[in-house]
C-alpha cells in the first residue's frame, strides 16, 4: 500500500467565498475518484478545521494499492480532469509526500 499526501496553497487573490467554493469543488472532485481509478483505495480531502499555524489550505490524504497504482492514478483521465478543472487553476503551491505503508 502507498500513501499519497498533497498539500495545496490556494491563490491568495481569491476571495474567502471563492476559496470556500474551490475547496468544496476539490473535495468533491477528488473524493469521487474512488471506484473510478483502479488501485485507488481511499481518498480524504481535508478543507475544514485548519489551524492558524497551518501554511497550506487543502490536504489530500489518499491510499493506493501500490506504486504502480499511483503512477496510473497520476495519468488516469478522471484524475487529470479533476486536477485540471478543480485544482490547478486555483492553487499556487503544491507539496507532495508519497510513501509505502
Amino acid at each position: 500500500m502507498v500513501k499519497h499526501i498533497i498539500l495545496w496553497t490556494l491563490n491568495p487573490e481569491l476571495s474567502e467565498e471563492e476559496k470556500k467554493q474551490v475547496k468544496a469543488g476539490i473535495k468533491a472532485g477528488l473524493e469521487s475518484l474512488v471506484g473510478k481509478v483502479p488501485g485507488l483505495v481511499d481518498v480524504k480531502v481535508h478543507i475544514d478545521g485548519r489551524l492558524v499555524s497551518s501554511n497550506a489550505d487543502v490536504m489530500l490524504d489518499s491510499t493506493l494499492e501500490s506504486e504502480e497504482a499511483l503512477k496510473g492514478y497520476a495519468v488516469h483521465p478522471a484524475h487529470v480532469a479533476v486536477a485540471n478543472g478543480k485544482v490547478r487553476p486555483y492553487t499556487v503551491h503544491r507539496s507532495c509526500f508519497d510513501f509505502e505503508i
